[in-house]
């Protein structure tokens, strides 16, 4: 569906074809709803933001002006999160997951949802608006997620999960003015990242190995060209390596599989 389709069927309740085929009656109310959303969206405000909802992994996520809207993108990032816990050697204990940077609670949720093994998992943000969004989401798709504020690992125990994962901001201070208009509308905090983006990537990649029990996994989403600099963060760390790049569909290298040894 086109975005006016998108718009229209959520208003009025209706399926796209009954836009076509069926006389549909719209109360003063829903053409006054209309009109400002269509006047909300030549300003180039996201439609996400102004339908309060978007869909990620089949799944439905409310979503606002202090979340990141999930990208498709990130759906790779869930799926490779996906193929790990299914290979991870099961155990009496349910698997330990930690999400960094949680947002909307789109990746925990997700894994939540689709995890082939009983998994406990762990969601961190440093936003109060965004955490209170994401439980929201997880109450929406009847999963349960332990959600708690943090600045990254600050609130976390050492040595206590298999699988860490993270899709933080990457935008370097440069690239913030020339965004799009539509990307000006989401929070600052979930987009930039230092002078060459890297910041929390850095911080991240140093500190996961404290944080991962032995042969436990880290998997992060990168932006464009960040591979070589990351890489070579990587080749010093004597404790992770990287066992895998995942392409988008763009054929952009976006995500990092590492691996915990000794």
């Amino acid at each position: 569906m086109n975005e006016v389709e998108i718009l229209l069927t959520d208003i009025l309740k209706c399926r796209r074809i009954d836009l076509y085929l069926n006389k549909l009656s719209i109360s003063p109310e829903q053409k006054r709803y209309i009109l400002e959303a269509i006047i909300r969206r030549l300003r180039l405000e996201p439609l996400q933001y102004i339908l309060g909802k978007t869909e990620f992994m089949g799944l439905e996520f409310k979503v606002a002006s202090s979340v990141f809207i999930p990208r498709p993108e990130t759906e790779i990032l869930v799926e490779e999160a996906l193929k790990i816990i299914c290979n991870l050697k099961s155990t009496d204990q349910p698997l330990r997951v930690l999400d960094l940077g949680t947002g909307s609670g789109c990746i925990a949720i997700s894994l939540a949802k689709y995890a082939s093994k009983k998994i406990t998992i762990d969601a961190v943000d440093i936003s109060k608006e965004a955490l209170e969004l994401a439980k929201l989401n997880a109450e929406l798709n009847k999963v349960k997620v332990n959600f708690f504020k943090s600045n990254l690992f600050k609130r976390l125990k050492p040595l206590t999960y298999d699988l860490i994962v993270s899709n933080p901001p990457y935008l370097s201070k440069k690239e913030i003015p020339h965004l799009s208009r539509e990307i000006t509308y989401e929070p600052p905090i979930a987009l930039e990242a230092g002078v060459d983006g890297l910041k929390f990537l850095y911080r991240i990649i140093k500190k996961a190995p404290l944080y991962l029990k032995e042969k436990g996994y880290l998997i992060l989403e990168i932006g464009y060209n960040q591979l070589h600099p990351l890489r070579n963060l990587f080749e010093n760390n004597k404790y992770l390596k990287i066992i895998d790049i995942v392409k988008d569909y763009c054929n952009i290298e976006r995500i990092i599989v590492a691996k915990k040894y000794g």
